[in-house]
């Protein structure tokens, strides 16, 4: 059998010459290199993404074992969290019709992906082979209750707000949303990793000590930061050919949308469905809720300063349509966080809710 402390330690240089490639790739492109949109072009790109996922997946767990859950987790979410919101803002600079909704819809197929496609497969996966997974009902439970709140605020309360019309808040309003939800995202850090850090780990990963050696730990620390860019980068790239594909497919605008996001959750995805895999269903469970409090805790405030600032028009409040789909995907999730245990069928109704979400961003 493979030792564990050989195989962590062990970084594959495909990850940190792909990305590094990728990086150049990309820097080229930037500096005006025509490389063109040929197939071999696209196969290469998707390659150099596949690298620089993995890659993040694989210097994301060395982290996390050096520091700690629920610390480990909350260095992957901030750091895709960080990192998309610059992504959307560069989007939302070019000034093209239609970007004021970039935001809103970015941010809402990120809480759909993690709270419905990822938490659901994570479950399916995890009960289909354990059986009933066990995580901390308190931790769960805190988590869902901020995730909750700064949704509503979000995403759902400015198509009621009178002040401003449509479903966008007024500047009062959306410095007050963007205050609060990075004050309330602070606080729950500070519950997590301080006041009740118990309530988000079981013990049982802490138990198995696996040593790093330092320079393990040193290449996570660079690749970590450069791969994600390589991501998020490499899938504005890709951003042209998808938008190709899906305009003579005859679909939506909004599905890029979702493709994207898609895209920029692999590294936390993939992590998160390996935990459920081993068992671990409070480390997956603490990257998926967590990722999906950093979207709105910290992509809201940076999005509401950005438009202050430049006196852009953001639009957040979500259709009704999409409004049932939350609420639905609230309320379920707070059934299925309700006892500490959870089994296939809680993940067979998530995955149900996320097929309806893809459904419906197709054929609205």
């Amino acid at each position: 059998m493979a030792n564990p402390s050989t195989s962590i330690n062990k970084t594959p240089w495909a990850f940190i010459i792909s990305t590094l490639v990728a990086l150049l790739f990309l820097g080229l492109k930037q500096a005006g290199v025509d490389f063109g949109s040929s197939i071999p072009i696209v196969i290469l790109e998707v390659l150099l993404l596949g690298f620089a996922v993995f890659g993040a997946v694989h210097h994301a767990e060395i982290l996390a074992l050096k520091v700690g859950e629920p610390y480990g987790s909350i260095i992957l979410a901030l750091a895709v969290t960080v990192i998309e919101a610059a992504l959307i803002i560069s989007q939302m600079s070019t000034g093209k019709p239609g970007v004021e909704v970039i935001g809103r819809d970015a941010v809402f197929a990120t809480v759909m992906i993690v709270l419905n496609g990822i938490v659901g497969l994570a479950l399916l996966m995890g009960g289909a082979r354990f059986h009933v997974q066990r995580f901390k009902l308190d931790g769960a439970a805190a988590a869902l209750s901020v995730l909750a709140t700064l949704a509503a605020l979000s995403l759902i309360l400015p198509n009621f707000t009178t002040t401003a019309p449509g479903p966008v808040y007024s500047s009062p309003q959306l410095a007050f949303v963007g205050t609060i939800s990075l004050v309330l995202y602070a606080i729950f850090v500070f519950v997590q990793t301080v006041r009740h850090h118990d309530y988000f780990v079981t013990g049982e990963k802490n138990a198995v000590n696996i040593p790093l050696h330092r320079r393990a730990v040193t290449l996570a620390l660079i690749f970590l930061p450069l791969s994600l860019v390589a991501v998020v980068l490499m899938a504005k790239a890709l951003s042209g050919p998808i938008d190709a594909a899906i305009a003579a497919a005859g679909l939506p605008t909004a599905v890029l949308g979702v493709v994207i996001a898609f895209i920029v959750l692999l590294p936390e995805s993939i992590a998160s469905l390996r935990a459920a895999r081993v068992n671990d269903l409070q480390t997956s469970l603490n990257l998926a809720l967590g990722s999906a409090i950093a979207t709105i805790g910290l992509t809201i405030p940076t999005l509401a300063a950005y438009s202050l600032w430049h006196g852009d028009k953001l639009s957040l409040g979500i259709s009704p349509q999409s409004t049932a789909l939350l609420v639905l995907t609230l309320f379920i999730s707070s059934v299925t966080l309700a006892t500490g245990r959870t089994t296939i069928l809680q993940g067979a109704v998530h995955l149900v809710i996320f097929g309806a979400f893809l459904f419906l961003t197709a054929w609205p």
